[in-house]
């Protein structure tokens, strides 16, 4: 309706514009002047006309004085030009001296005149007609498209083309990626063999993890038509339009055979059926009935293969996941040292890094970065490198750019006093004495009492490779340096002094305390037991995450171990600090010099070593 609207306001100006034009442009150089009949018999008796030209009503008089203008006569219609002079008695002879000459109305200008009148009008009528049903036209072709698949086909360009060697790591889903290619360009192989092609691929991973980079490398590689789609595209307020979206989208697939369907984000349309208030009637359950019979139903679906991404496979319905639907599953984890490094270098491309700056150092101080985190890392580190006016980009901006991906930007204009000031320092350095003397706690790499995100200040702790099992001593020891600023604040101010600042840390430490003994099995008392299953349930728009399975009784003896847990770190926080005070203190004092320790700084800190880096 609004580009209806619009389009009938554009004519209205045009044929305003044209009107204007027409009414006020003056397309004739030289306008005839016009007279009288009397003063053309005056001016014939004079001999002082030319030539006449007789068209129609009009007589066109051409004087022989070049410096006048020419003349233009209105006489009576059908009238000729000699009954004229006739009756007003104009000598013949004059008459016959002057070259007279009759223009006939003939081809088509004579008929445009005759019916310019007529045909105009109904032009515009006609022209307005078929503009209002072309709209019409269109907005019933919207409708009876709107169920049609809105997939786009990856076109090849050559600039914007990604491949596998464009993607670092994940070397195991490359393998089984690089075989469905494999498959789709040398197909007799396989059939020789009497290997059967995948109906589908589901890649599954933690947000970040180069899920839809994969997918973007199995187009270029593939050679075949690659039709990309959200998950969420198939879903409407219209019961049906998601179906009929799912076997658009399969017939165009089928039409291009040998052909790839990515659909990103499956589980928007995947969640398990049966959960919902529509029951079978549910728009999201139509569709991904469609999807489970186009996969895998009575017709055979050859030559489509199905690769779909989600970071959420428990939500997926199992009929997704059985075998002739989905036939592979493909876990993208997060990446390992090597592979950080390998991504950090593909990142890299581009960005004038310094001397100072080694990649595999970088690598080993992200644990737990996804290739996005690690693509994020660099380019705030360039961001930061324009903004200081930086030729290129050093270990400094590395830093800083770590620390803002994983807390946020520093908060250096927020104003504390010296008491808040002092505190946090406290609080800070309870954190990293603890983490530090612990045997089990990850390096401290860094200790700040400047804001970033939501939190006063951090102590950054990293460990030195990567870790694929936490053990109970790991839980103990972090829990208790998650307790280090609490017990740091208590031991200086005393309880009535006490801060909200703690907060966070005893929530974390609360939680971790519950997964050892819900999820871990980590308590002596209550054995090796998951309590609670972790099922997600929706009804009437809530989402219970966990579904109770145990007595009271039980439920008594779970929040006694998880006291027992926290009541523990408590205490070995509190010996660390009772026993490394005067470590504290050094730390305390340093932080309130400089604000910011290092790693390097904090290792001689503890050594008691300041006045010798002073010196340097």
């Amino acid at each position: 309706m609004k580009n209806l609207i619009k389009n009938f306001a554009y004519i209205i100006v045009v044929l305003f514009l044209l009107a204007a034009v027409l009414s006020f442009g003056n397309f004739d150089k030289e306008k005839p002047e016009e007279t009288s009949i009397n003063t053309l018999v005056t001016e014939i008796q004079n001999d002082e006309v030319q030539s006449i030209e007789i068209q129609k009503d009009i007589i066109a008089v051409t004087l022989k004085d070049e410096s006048r203008a020419k003349q233009e006569i209105k006489k009576e219609y059908g009238q000729s030009f000699t009954e004229l002079m006739d009756n007003l008695g104009v000598d013949p002879a004059k008459v016959g001296s002057i070259d007279v000459k009759v223009k006939k109305e003939d081809g088509f200008a004579f008929w445009a005149t005759v019916l310019a009148p007529y045909l105009i009008p109904l032009l515009f009528i006609v022209g307005f007609i078929w503009f209002m049903s072309r709209q019409v036209q269109g907005v019933n072709n919207k409708a009876m498209g709107f169920g049609s698949s809105k997939a786009k086909e990856a076109k090849a360009d050559e600039k914007s083309k990604k491949t596998f060697k464009d993607v670092a790591g994940a070397v195991e889903a490359k393998e089984e990626l690089e075989e469905i290619v494999d498959f789709l360009k040398h197909p007799k192989k396989f059939a020789d063999m009497g290997a059967k092609i995948p109906k589908g691929v589901l890649l599954m991973g933690s947000p970040g993890t180069g899920k839809t980079l994969l997918a973007k490398a199995v187009a270029g590689e593939a050679g075949v038509p690659f039709f990309h789609i959200s998950g969420s595209e198939f879903v409407e307020m219209f019961v049906g339009v998601g179906a009929s979206r799912v076997r658009d989208l399969f017939n165009k697939a089928k039409k291009t055979a040998p052909a790839i369907v990515f659909i990103d984000e499956i589980d928007a349309v995947g969640r398990k059926r049966g959960a919902g208030l529509g029951g079978s009637h549910d728009e999201r359950e139509q569709t991904l009935n469609q999807i489970l019979v186009e996969m895998d139903g009575f017709e055979p679906n050859l030559g489509v293969i199905v690769v779909a991404a989600t970071n959420r496979p428990d939500v997926l319905d199992e009929a997704l996941l059985r075998p002739g639907r989905f036939d592979r599953r493909v876990v993208i984890s997060l990446p390992d040292i090597n592979d950080r490094e390998a991504i950090l270098k593909v990142h890299a491309q581009g960005k004038p890094l310094a001397d100072d700056v080694k990649l595999r150092t970088l690598a080993e101080r992200t644990p737990g970065f996804s290739g996005a985190d690690l693509e994020n890392l660099l380019n705030e580190a360039a961001i930061l490198a324009v903004r200081k006016n930086k030729k290129k980009i050093n270990e400094e901006l590395v830093r800083e750019s770590i620390d803002k991906v994983l807390l946020g930007p520093e908060k250096r204009s927020r104003v504390m006093s010296e008491k808040d000031k002092e505190m946090t320092a406290y609080h800070e350095a309870g954190h990293a004495i603890v983490g530090h003397f612990l045997p089990n706690c990850d390096p401290v790499r860094k200790v700040s009492i400047i804001g970033r995100g939501m939190a006063g200040g951090y102590t950054l702790s990293m460990p030195d490779s990567d870790k694929h099992y936490q053990r109970i001593a790991q839980f103990k020891d972090d829990m208790a340096m998650m307790m280090g600023g609490y017990v740091a604040e208590r031991m200086i101010y005393g309880l009535d002094q006490l801060t909200t600042g703690p907060s966070s840390d005893l929530k974390k430490a609360t939680q971790l305390a519950k997964k050892m003994v819900m999820q871990y099995g980590m308590s002596e008392e209550l054995g090796p037991r998951v309590y609670g299953e972790n099922e997600e349930m929706i009804f009437l728009a809530q989402e219970i995450h966990d579904k109770k399975n145990y007595s009271e009784k039980t439920a008594e003896t779970i929040d006694s171990e998880i006291n027992k847990l926290l009541a523990h770190a408590r205490e070995t926080a509190e010996r660390v600090l009772i026993d490394r005070r005067t470590e504290m203190e050094r730390l305390v004092k340093e932080l309130m010099v400089r604000e910011t320790v290092e790693q390097e700084a904090f290792k001689l800190i503890m050594d008691g070593e300041t006045e010798q880096e002073d010196k340097k």
